[in-house]
């Protein structure tokens, strides 16, 4: 399933999308199936009870067939399909309703480590997990499903409380029954985290596009983010906007055009994706302390030197 531009990427929040501004749960047939990738600002799981092919989630396609959970991370771009005929359940619930002593904003929760908040590495690893169950925990999740239902439809005196003791259990099974591929995920973060892999597929998609046209939506696209998402992990990890890192990467890559061939200014300049020569120049300059040519000039004068010194040992 191929990704599509970020600004037709749906954004839902809670009250678009539940009853309830804290908490929902729904079963298949409450409200519209969205087929396309999407993203939303809540927290969500989605369970195939009978049914179901395959789920999008982030840069990773998983199975989601009956006996499959899927655990979605707020902003991480995702689409689960749901055939004609499947039945399924969705949760929403909102970060403030479960965790609300974890003072992180949402668009930092993949930072989070997995030991300091074990629940959400469900949530974390999904692209990498895929969490199937037995026929005898499945059932034990359709018996809480039922439960949550009730308790969320009456609301009665101490519901929220069995609900967030249920939502509980529910992330604990999955990290029980899948606790090895779990924590060599974890062990994988401490060194590097998702917001690192999100930033490889990023680059990667701009070193490709050089030459062309290169936006931040489109670019958070290739790489299933959503395009704020991107703008802040740029930020947070580079210092940088989007348009500063292209324009870092073309000037890179002339100079490695300058030195390496014989192509007109002009040429490189089209090549790098800079459709005027004169703004490439000045932008040059200003990265570099000298124009294309005065930067090819020296690279020569500097190669044809080393060769006289080899020539002449």
């Amino acid at each position: 399933m191929s990704a599509l531009p970020s600004s037709s990427l749906r954004l839902y929040g809670m009250q678009e999308r539940a009853n309830h501004l804290d908490f929902d749960i729904r079963f298949e047939g409450a409200r519209d199936v969205l087929a396309r990738p999407h993203r939303h600002e809540y927290f969500q799981i989605q369970v195939s009870i009978d049914g179901g092919s395959q789920q999008v989630i982030g840069g990773a396609v998983r199975p989601f067939t009956a006996g499959h959970l899927s655990f979605v991370l707020p902003y991480r771009v995702h689409v689960v399909p749901h055939p004609p005929g499947a039945r399924y359940a969705i949760v929403n619930f909102d970060q403030g309703f479960l965790w609300p002593e974890l003072a992180v904003e949402a668009l930092d929760l993949e930072e989070v480590p997995a030991a300091r908040q074990p629940e959400l590495a469900p949530f974390l690893f999904q692209e990498w997990v895929d969490f199937h169950f037995g026929d005898a925990d499945f059932a034990r999740i359709l018996g809480w499903l039922d439960e949550l239902a009730a308790l969320n439809r009456e609301r009665r005196f101490g519901a929220v409380g069995a609900i967030r003791g249920i939502l509980l259990q529910l992330m604990a099974l999955a990290c029980r029954r899948h606790e090895a591929p779990l924590l060599a995920q974890a062990a994988l973060q401490s060194g590097r985290s998702a917001g690192h892999d999100a930033l490889q597929r990023v680059m990667r998609y701009v070193r490709e596009h050089l030459a062309e046209e290169v936006s931040l939506n489109d670019a958070a696209a290739a790489a299933m983010l959503s395009p704020n998402y991107l703008a802040h992990l740029l930020k947070k990890q580079t210092q940088r906007t989007f348009t500063e890192l292209v324009t870092e990467r073309r000037l890179e890559r002339a100079k490695e055009l300058l030195v390496t061939s014989n192509a007109r200014i002009g040429d490189i300049a089209r090549q790098c994706g800079f459709g005027d020569a004169v703004y490439f120049s000045r932008r040059f300059r200003l990265q570099n302390g000298v124009t294309p040519r005065q930067f090819r000039s020296q690279a020569d004068a500097g190669l044809a030197k080393a060769a006289q010194e080899l020539s002449s040992r």
